[in-house]
């Protein structure tokens, strides 16, 4: 059962700062709680994350995945290339400048391997939104506050 989850909200700092955070993929686990690890296996040429490797917790549910990064100027997208709960995961986040910051949109498609119930699969749907609203939001105006 493929679902996918869809948000988007505004961040006061400068889309340069949103994309800094993004392509600081280590520090995951600091501002997205169900994030337990991050570790960059590979690099594109330019030094952005290619190949990583996550553990993540989502609605009692443990998962560790190896994900494949792509990006643009204003852009952060990846894909899974392996799992044990996941058989397709497919995440963008889209970055674009305001009068006064960011506007961020931000969308995931996941594929369970296994049938959940719906009111587990709706917990995680809403985790990975607040997450990546809040966490992400949180974490992009610490750092332009300095």
């Amino acid at each position: 059962m493929a679902v996918s989850a869809k948000t988007e909200f505004d961040v006061a700092a400068p889309p340069s700062v949103v994309m800094e955070v993004l392509m600081d993929v280590a520090s995951l686990p600091e501002w997205s709680g169900p994030h337990k690890e991050a570790e960059v296996l590979s690099e594109h040429d330019d030094g952005a994350p290619q190949k990583v490797r996550v553990v993540v917790t989502a609605a009692g549910i443990s998962d560790e995945q190896t994900l494949a990064y792509t990006w643009t100027e204003n852009s952060c997208t990846w894909d899974l290339i392996e799992a044990n709960q996941l058989s397709e995961q497919h995440g963008v986040y889209v970055v674009t400048p305001t009068d006064d910051g960011s506007h961020v949109e931000f969308t995931l498609e996941v594929e369970l391997k296994i049938k959940m119930p719906g009111l587990i699969v709706k917990r995680a749907q809403k985790m990975a939104v607040d997450t990546a609203r809040k966490g992400l939001t949180a974490e992009v105006e610490r750092r332009a506050a300095g």
